[in-house]
């Protein structure tokens, strides 16, 4: 008996779990093997004993029986026990000794079941509330395309899909990663652990940048390509702290330090402001943007225009740079260049036809009456209304504040509809010219072993960090040079 408690206390001591659970384990394990072995459906229990372990059968003592397997009459009953009375319970004992070798198995095999659940438990327990934290693990062995590192109590999973294909790891690296998720149950059950998320960028430079520690820095929002590019979108709190600047370090060193631990990857740190338009002229950096026009707020889609010259660069390679700025803001991003919007608008304005009479705005949801007050007042065509400033249609009697609101909207609701029919040519336009010009940016490249496809004109945002620009290869923050200077 000795021997078994001491086995039981030096496996709990190795697997970090509660005796108890290993002492229950061995219980049910004991009772599985004997139902097994005696293949009854009789209540059991196993308890620990001077002699080992003993299994008993539960038997409930009744006037007449119904149930043979778990009842015993009350003359059966005081032949065991002479003070069993109806209503009791009495204990037959089970030999162990008949136990064979398949009952043995049996019982260690969901020994090892019950210990792997209990160790899976703590594990989640441990590492539920640390998702998203940093830690430094080392690996200690490939599985496939997986690498299973050590955390040092538990091992964790390092898939291939959260993976930089920067990196390239041997057993005994020592690496950092972000506890991606904590899985219970699965195929592969324990923690997850990733390289390739974007909150290892946020969480390295919360270690190298003080500001950001302390929180006179917050992050507001951060876009990955992992072994590509980074843009993360800073903001200070303090009017007397540089935000980008505190990233950047002195002379680079901040920014450099993590760069090295990403094998080399490219960030951007840009500067977070809360007006959209202001917010997107920085993310799509080191494009210069000519304006920018909010499509529809709800939706959140804007489009952007740039000279003709930027249209390459705003865009990126492979359309990395306006693809990651919509990440980083969450937003839909059109981009165009001003010769392409103004052809656009001259196409749009073709469309319209001339002299179109006002009586056109009922079908866009101008009330009759409202369109007879104009009428009445002279004004015959959509092109006169819409000419009119809305002074100018305040002074026609019967035209309210209201009204001009609701003949705006129908003015613009009748002009939208020849945009909605061209847009399917402008945007064949737009790609074809996005197109040429991302060609011939790649084409002053040096050549690359795999074919670039044209980049896109259009971003939609993806699954970002509440969301990695163009700049040359060797310029790696959105800063210049002599910004790491100062």
């Amino acid at each position: 008996m000795d021997t078994i408690l001491q086995s039981i206390e030096i496996l709990s001591k190795e697997k970090g779990i509660d005796p108890q659970i290993v002492l229950d384990a061995v219980r049910d394990a004991m009772i599985a093997a004997a139902r097994k072995q005696f293949r009854t459906n009789e209540e059991l229990v196993a308890e620990f004993e001077e002699g080992g372990i003993q299994i008993y059968a539960l038997k409930r003592v009744v006037e007449q029986v119904q149930d043979p397997v778990n009842e015993l009459s009350l003359e059966q009953a005081r032949r065991i026990d002479p003070q069993a009375e109806p209503g009791s319970v009495v204990r037959i004992r089970r030999s162990t000794e008949q136990l064979g070798r398949i009952s043995a198995q049996t019982a260690r095999q969901v020994i090892l079941q019950k210990v792997r659940e209990a160790e899976r438990e703590i594990v989640y327990q441990e590492y539920a509330g640390r998702v998203g934290e940093l830690v430094n693990c080392t690996v200690k062995r490939v599985e496939g395309n997986d690498l299973i590192v050590d955390l040092g109590k538990t091992e964790a999973r390092l898939p291939k899909k959260e993976q930089c294909k920067l990196d390239n790891y041997s057993v005994g690296d020592r690496i950092r990663c972000v506890i991606k998720s904590v899985e219970k149950s699965g195929k592969t059950p324990g923690v997850i652990v990733s390289r390739a998320a974007p909150e290892l960028v946020m969480r390295l430079f919360e270690q190298e940048v003080p500001e950001i520690y302390d929180n006179t820095v917050a992050i507001k929002a951060c876009a990955r390509e992992a072994g590509e590019r980074t843009k993360i979108a800073v903001q200070s709190r303090d009017r007397d702290v540089d935000a980008v600047g505190a990233c950047v370090g002195m002379k680079g060193m901040r920014v450099q330090s993590i760069i090295r631990e990403l094998r080399g990857e490219k960030i951007d740190i840009i500067e977070y402001s809360d007006d959209p338009v202001v917010f997107a002229t920085h993310a799509l950096s080191p494009a210069k943007i000519s304006r920018v026009t909010i499509l529809d707020p709800e939706q959140k889609h804007m489009e952007v225009i740039v000279e003709d010259t930027q249209l390459s660069l705003a865009i990126g390679k492979k359309g990395q740079n306006v693809r990651l700025a919509a990440k980083l803001m969450g937003w839909r991003i059109d981009i165009k260049s001003e010769e392409e919007k103004r052809r656009e608008t001259e196409a749009a304005a073709a469309l319209v036809v001339p002299g179109a009479p006002v009586t056109v705005l009922v079908e866009h949801g101008l009330d009759e009456s409202v369109v007879e007050l104009l009428a009445d007042s002279g004004v015959s065509t959509v092109e006169q209304l819409g000419a009119m400033t809305p002074e100018q249609l305040e002074a026609i009697p019967g035209i309210s504040l209201e009204t001009i609101e609701a003949i705006q909207i129908a003015v613009n609701s009748y002009y939208a509809q020849f945009e909605e029919a061209l847009a399917p040519e402008a945007e064949l336009e737009v790609e074809a010219e996005a197109g040429a010009q991302a060609l011939a940016a790649e084409e002053s490249e040096p050549a690359s072993d795999s074919p670039q496809p044209a980049a896109s004109a259009v971003a939609e945002p993806g699954p970002g960090l509440q969301g990695a620009s163009n700049e040359p290869d060797t310029s790696v923050p959105a800063s210049s040079d002599e910004d790491l200077l100062g």
